[in-house]
C-alpha cells in the first residue's frame, strides 16, 4: 500500500525521518561526555540546522501548493468557459424552441 492511500504524503514521511534524526542527534548530544560550552555550541548549531531545513522545506511546500493552486484556477477556468458555453447554447436552443411553439400555435 502507497503511502499517499493512507493519507501520508512523502513529503511528510521524508520531514518527519529528518526531524526524527535530528532530534535523536540533539539526545546523543546531551547525552555525550562533551564539557557544557562545547554541548552548548552543538545544540545551538544542530537547532540551526533544523530551523535552515524546516525552512527549506516549508519554502518547497509552499512553492508546491501555489503550482497545485494555479493548475487547479486554470482547470476550473477552462471548465467555468465549457459550462458557460453549454448554459448558451441550451438558452439558445431554449429560445428557438419556444418561438416555433409560438409560431405553431
Amino acid at each position: 500500500m502507497r503511502c499517499d492511500e493512507e493519507g501520508y504524503g512523502a513529503g511528510s514521511l521524508f520531514l518527519s525521518f529528518v526531524l526524527g534524526g535530528l532530534m535523536g542527534a540533539g539526545v546523543a548530544l546531551l547525552l555525550a561526555p562533551k564539557s557544557g560550552e562545547e554541548t552548548r555550541r552543538r545544540i545551538r548549531e544542530l537547532a540551526g540546522d533544523m530551523r535552515d531545513k524546516a525552512e527549506d522545506y516549508v519554502e518547497e511546500t509552499k512553492s508546491k501548493v501555489m503550482s497545485t493552486f494555479e493548475k487547479g484556477k486554470g482547470f476550473i477556468d477552462e471548465k467555468k468557459s465549457i459550462i458557460t458555453t453549454a448554459v448558451e447554447a441550451g438558452r439558445e436552443a431554449y429560445e428557438k424552441e419556444k418561438e416555433r411553439l409560438a409560431k405553431e400555435h
